[in-house]
C-alpha cells in the first residue's frame, strides 16, 4: 500500500463537508495512521509481511483505537500518527480472528477527538458514507453503500452483513466507514472486484460492521479474546469456483491441513459426509462439529481420485505470537 504522503484522492471523489449533517473535520481527525512491525519469525509474516501500514480509529478518550486485525497480527511494535503529525507508540490489546477486528492502546495522549460507535444495522443500499483514511479530507472518499450481505473469505473467515461501498478507497486497511449521522459504522478490510451490469469490473471496499464489535468489546479489553471456546481452524486457503466447487488454493505453514497432507488443487466435496458447495456452507459445516481440537472428516478429490481424510483441527490463536507490553 502507498504511503499517505504519496497520494491524494482526486477532488471529485473527496467528501464535501457542505453536504453533510455533521462536522466532517472533527470526524476525520479521529482517524490515525497506523504502522506495525511483526517479527521475522511470526506465523503471519509469510502472508502479511513484517511491515504493515493502514489506519485506525480512536473510539475512547483514553486512546483506544480499533483497526482491522491483520495490520497488527503478532505485531511487536505499533506507531500511531495523527493528522497533525503527532506520533505515539501503541500496544496491541487484541485481534479477534472471527470478526477481524483489532484493538490497540495508545501509550500517550493522542490529542484527537473520539468517533462514536454508530448503528451499522441501519445502513441500506444507496446510503451516503465516507470511507475515511488518515490525513483528512484529501485522503477520504465520498461513497455509497452498494450492499450489506454475507461475506466468506478464503482464509476461513465468514461474517454476516459485511458492508460493500463504492467508489473504492485505494488505501482501505483500517479506514473508518463514517455513516450518514457522522458516527463509525464499519472498519475497512478489503478491496474486491465486482462485475457490474454490462460486464464492467468495479472495485468495491468491504468493511466489517461495527455492530459486531459491540458485544465482544468488553471481552477483548479484559481477556484479549472473546470468552468461550474458539472455532476449529484447519489452516488452509480455499476458493469457491463458478461451478460450486471448493478448491484448496494454499496452505498456512505448519497447520492441520499441511500436517494431514492436503495440497493446493485438492477439491472439497463434503464435511463429515455433508456435501458443501459454497465457502459459507463449508465453514459452517466445520464449525458445527465442535470447538478447536475436534476432528474434521473431509471428502476430497485429487487428480480425479476421491478419498476421505480426517484433520485434527486447532486453535488459530495458538499459532500466533501474543502481544507483550512495551
Amino acid at each position: 500500500m502507498q504511503s499517505p504522503d504519496e497520494w491524494e484522492i482526486p477532488p471529485e471523489f473527496q467528501p464535501d463537508p457542505r453536504t453533510l449533517n455533521y462536522d466532517l473535520g472533527k470526524a476525520l481527525d479521529a482517524v490515525v495512521s497506523l504502522r506495525a512491525r511483526a517479527p521475522d519469525d511470526a506465523f503471519t509474516a509469510e502472508t502479511l509481511g513484517t511491515e504493515r501500514a493502514g489506519q485506525g480509529v480512536v473510539i475512547r478518550d483514553d486512546g483506544l483505537v480499533v483497526t482491522i486485525g491483520y495490520l497488527i497480527a503478532e505485531a511487536e511494535e505499533v506507531w500511531l500518527t495523527t493528522n497533525r503529525g503527532r506520533v505515539v507508540q501503541a500496544h496491541v490489546l487484541a485481534y479477534d480472528y472471527e470478526s477481524g477486528f483489532g484493538l490497540v492502546q495508545a501509550l500517550e495522549p493522542l490529542g484527537v477527538p473520539v468517533l462514536a460507535l454508530g448503528d451499522s444495522r441501519r445502513l441500506a443500499s444507496g446510503d451516503p458514507v465516507v470511507v475515511a483514511g488518515s490525513g483528512g479530507q484529501h485522503h477520504s472518499v465520498a461513497a455509497q453503500v452498494v450492499a450489506c450481505q454475507e461475506f466468506a473469505g478464503y482464509w476461513e473467515y465468514l461474517i454476516d452483513s459485511a458492508i460493500f461501498t463504492a467508489p473504492a478507497h485505494p488505501n482501505w486497511g483500517g479506514t473508518a466507514l463514517i455513516g450518514p449521522r457522522g458516527d463509525l459504522v464499519g472498519i475497512g478490510s478489503l478491496q474486491l472486484q465486482h462485475q457490474a451490469a454490462g460486464g464492467s469490473v468495479v472495485p468495491l471496499n468491504m468493511s466489517v460492521p461495527i455492530d459486531i464489535l459491540k458485544p465482544i468489546l468488553d471481552d477483548l479489553l479484559t481477556l484479549g479474546r472473546v470468552k468461550g471456546q474458539p472455532r476449529p481452524w484447519l489452516g488452509f486457503y480455499v476458493a469457491e469456483a463458478e461451478d460450486d466447487q471448493i478448491t484448496v488454493i494454499g496452505l498456512a505453514g505448519d497447520a492441520p491441513a499441511q500436517r494431514a497432507g492436503l495440497r493446493a488443487g485438492d477439491q472439497v466435496h463434503a464435511v463429515a459426509g455433508q456435501a458443501v458447495t459454497s465457502l459459507a456452507e463449508f465453514y459452517r459445516a466445520i464449525w458445527a462439529l465442535g470447538p478447536a481440537g475436534v476432528d474434521v472428516p473431509l471428502t476430497l478429490e485429487r487428480e480425479g481420485d476421491m478419498f476421505d481424510v480426517t484433520l485434527r483441527s486447532a486453535d488459530r490463536g495458538r499459532f500466533m505470537k501474543t502481544p507483550r507490553l512495551q
